[in-house]
């Protein structure tokens, strides 16, 4: 490995310089200040993403959750809805303030379903379909409704306009 910054011999040649301690020490501080609070916020989190699915499954025919049902993080909620592509969820989500993907950020400049979603044997349409929401602290209540408000009917009009509308697949 290449020193990043040339100079003195610190850190067995790889990095030269003093290292910055009050950086140091509020990062370390910081870590304890999340680390203290992640049990209750992952909990809010949690429930939030738990409200939001319940409601959109329950709103949306032929739509189920990808992945557990419980043994997954307490932040994200991947949805797949038949007989739409994702990309035409996200736009209309867009267009009303809805921040969602369909797949991951490394692959955000492709039409191709998540390798993901592939890998745990979600079947081809059902991937194309899929949208995933992702929470924070920063979210309320108020918008997992709003969500759950707005959702339905973008499903709704994009099948009526889908040429898969009429090939009910089996789940």
């Amino acid at each position: 490995m290449r020193p990043l910054i040339v100079g003195g011999h610190q850190e067995r040649g790889r990095r030269a310089g003093t290292e910055n301690v009050a950086s140091v020490v509020g990062f370390g501080k910081a870590s304890e200040l999340a680390a203290a609070g992640i049990e209750h916020e992952n909990t809010v989190v949690r429930a939030m993403r738990d409200h939001l699915e319940n409601r959109l499954l329950a709103a949306i025919p032929d739509s189920r959750l990808n992945g557990q049902k419980d043994n997954r993080l307490p932040n994200t909620c991947n949805i797949a809805f038949s007989y739409v592509e994702g990309e035409g969820i996200l736009l209309l989500l867009d267009r009303v303030g809805v921040a969602a993907s369909s797949g991951s950020a490394c692959t955000s400049g492709s039409l191709e379903p998540s390798h993901v979603l592939r890998a745990m044997g979600i079947p081809l349409t059902l991937a194309h379909g899929s949208t995933r929401f992702s929470l924070s602290r920063y979210n309320s209540m108020q918008e997992m409704d709003y969500v759950a408000e707005v959702l339905p009917p973008i499903i709704e009009r994009l099948r009526m306009i889908s040429p898969f509308n009429e090939k009910r697949a089996n789940f």
